[in-house]
């Protein structure tokens, strides 16, 4: 198992794909897993190309740095950081990035995500289900 720093960092964005941006989630998606798994940030990621929701933990200095090249990334545009918080424990788990796709399961992805985020904060939980929910009606 990684040792992690005392407090870590969380951050959840949303941000808009940006258009005629040729976007292919699953390489982004294997990249995003491989760079943080070395960096140390659990979390999840959902697009469903429109729209990214991306919640993320780890060391501030690593998160801070991803969170620097997502709003470099072209892909993104109109990035609002919805919370940034410290904590001590982390609330994704041991879990590498987790995601949904265009085309994928909404249904089982949205179970998966309640299982996931069941350790997490109330204002957290009520965050990513609650866009969730709006983009699934969208």
């Amino acid at each position: 198992m990684k040792a992690y720093p005392l407090s870590l960092l969380q951050i959840i964005y949303v941000s808009t794909a940006a258009p005629h941006q040729a976007i292919d989630p699953d390489a982004m998606l294997a990249k995003a897993r491989r760079n943080n798994g070395r960096d140390g940030i659990t979390g999840m990621l959902y697009f469903d190309g429109t729209r990214f929701m991306q919640a993320m933990e780890g060391p501030p200095e690593k998160i801070e740095a991803t969170l620097a090249r997502i709003r470099a990334d072209s892909r993104h545009r109109a990035l609002v950081l919805l919370t940034r918080r410290t904590i001590e424990v982390r609330e994704f788990g041991e879990w590498a990035m987790a995601a949904n796709t265009p085309g994928a399961n909404d249904s089982a992805f949205f179970e998966r995500v309640e299982e996931l985020i069941a350790n997490a904060s109330p204002d957290v939980r009520a965050t990513i289900a609650g866009f969730m929910r709006v983009r699934h009606a969208a």
